[in-house]
């Protein structure tokens, strides 16, 4: 490791704030000796915060109605060859039934930012789970909204909220989203998100058309502004019906690289080994835990309806995936030492 690039690390690990040129530093050009050294003190951190587990989320993948159209996303609204679908409250509750006899005690709602689930239909929704599962935690993944919505949301009972923010530089987010969406709407939403007390999460996509390190850079700065409780972070996947179909996908030795940069910077987070990273190489989850990861989202979706929610291509929809294999995912991360555990798995600010 090159003497500035350790001296930014040092810094970093004493909990300083770092300046866009230290953080470009630190991202610029790894070698396999830095990503080395810096999943094994992710590790560290990690194992001493949290100890040898990760954790597992019940996903339920609920519509794929979408208003928005990110150029990326396979669900974006100009997207007419998507098979499209809702799944309807009791459904949604059987899933949670599913899941729950599995052991599972987290449930995330995962969806497009679909008009039809307005917030009386969501409130509905989130007080139906939690009164059937008051010892679950509920996590809402439905994109931006106005306060009064994620108010209500939460007075129903919702625990946390995973809102990315993609990118923290304009320019960047305007290449890679349509001119209604804004960089500083989502941003606000993030805020405004932490101060009604959900377990936040934001994050970003690795290898997105138009990225560098400087807009890598200003990621990280944002998240450490941000502190939120969860980082998502996975690599770029083209989707065959996007402007980006052409575009070649994120590469996955950097985003295990700044899977660990998230870890050393948050010691806390909670810090998902994607789908996408499951998607893009094989045993890819289990590299994302040992780079530092500590959760993962089975799907608990109905099975009718898993190939239809395809934000990319190829995404895994059967083998681990399936919440029905969650012994096979739980042997893939015991080979590698870590215990799977189905509890809440809440922040360490929050239990």
């Amino acid at each position: 490791m090159n003497p500035e690039k350790e001296k930014n690390l040092k810094a970093l690990e004493s909990g300083e704030i770092l300046s866009r040129e230290q953080w470009k530093s630190l991202i610029k050009d790894p070698t396999k000796e830095d990503a080395r050294i810096f999943a094994e003190k992710a590790c560290r951190i990690r194992d001493r915060q949290y100890g040898k587990r990760v954790f597992i989320r019940g996903l339920i993948e609920f519509t794929n109605y979408c208003r928005n159209d990110c150029y990326y996303c396979g669900i974006r609204r100009s997207n007419c060859h998507a098979s499209r679908y809702r799944l309807t409250g009791e459904e949604i509750l059987e899933c949670c039934r599913s899941g729950y006899e599995l052991g599972f005690r987290t449930f995330v709602l995962q969806g497009g930012e679909d008009p039809y689930f307005n917030d009386e239909r969501m409130t509905e929704i989130i007080r139906t789970i939690k009164k059937e599962f008051p010892d679950c935690a509920l996590t809402l993944s439905i994109g931006e909204k106005e306060r009064k919505s994620y108010e209500a949301f939460r007075q129903a009972g919702a625990d946390r909220y995973l809102l990315r923010h993609e990118t923290a530089d304009d320019d960047h987010y305007r290449l890679l989203h349509p001119a209604e969406m804004s960089l500083r709407h989502r941003k606000a939403c993030l805020y405004t998100l932490k101060e009604l007390g959900y377990q936040t999460g934001a994050g970003f996509m690795v290898g997105t058309p138009g990225q560098t390190a400087d807009t890598l850079a200003a990621d990280m700065e944002f998240l450490q502004e941000l502190k939120p409780e969860m980082v998502g972070i996975g690599p770029f996947l083209p989707h065959h019906d996007t402007p980006f179909r052409h575009q070649p996908a994120g590469d996955v030795g950097l985003t295990l690289y700044l899977l660990s940069l998230v870890r050393i910077m948050l010691p806390d987070v909670l810090l998902p080994a994607t789908t996408a990273l499951g998607t893009a190489a094989q045993n890819g989850r289990e590299a994302g835990v040992l780079a530092g990861a500590n959760v993962v989202m089975p799907n608990l979706s109905p099975g009718n309806v898993r190939e239809k929610y395809l934000l990319y291509d190829n995404k895994i929809c059967t083998g681990n995936e399936a919440a029905e294999n969650l012994r096979d995912l739980s042997s893939s991360m015991s080979a590698i030492c870590y215990e799977t555990v189905t509890d809440r798995g809440d922040h360490k600010k929050f239990i």
